[in-house]
């Protein structure tokens, strides 16, 4: 089975520790993850949900948090029963956030993997372009599209 790789990046102007508490909140907060509520007690090994509605249906997303070294790394593996595809291993997606202290703030970089087609990892591309420009607002505290 193909591999792409989906990469999204994002300069924040602020220090990568509060970039990080913002990354790691759990609960909800709308401009982050597109509003869903995430739940995890951030341990390496332990479940990560992500719960929300997408265009009027509710959905449970899941994971296992893989890598957790405050505030440099942060990867999970990702599963979202939207897709149609079975709950089977080979269908997790793994995500990975590095943050990097740069002169201006932080650099946040993202990969996600298994995309099948080249067109699916720029759908996802998009996606989580959207997603780091949300987290870049509440850090920042300015609006989505700044």
């Amino acid at each position: 089975m193909p591999d792409y790789v989906s990469r999204a990046e994002i300069l924040i102007r602020k220090a990568p520790e509060e970039v990080w508490q913002a990354l790691t909140a759990t609960g909800s907060n709308p401009e982050i993850m597109f509003g869903a509520e995430i739940v995890t007690d951030w341990e390496v090994g332990h479940p990560i949900l992500w719960k929300g509605s997408w265009k009027g249906t509710d959905y449970e997303d899941r994971g296992t948090v893989l890598v957790v070294d405050e505030p440099h790394a942060l990867s999970m593996t990702h599963f979202s029963p939207l897709t149609g595809q079975p709950d089977v291993p080979e269908n997790y997606h793994t995500v990975s956030y590095s943050l990097e202290k740069v002169a201006e703030g932080t650099r946040v970089a993202l990969t996600q993997d298994k995309n099948p087609t080249i067109e699916a990892a720029a759908h996802s591309e998009e996606n989580w372009m959207l997603a780091l420009k949300g987290l870049r607002s509440v850090v920042e505290g300015t609006l989505v599209d700044d």
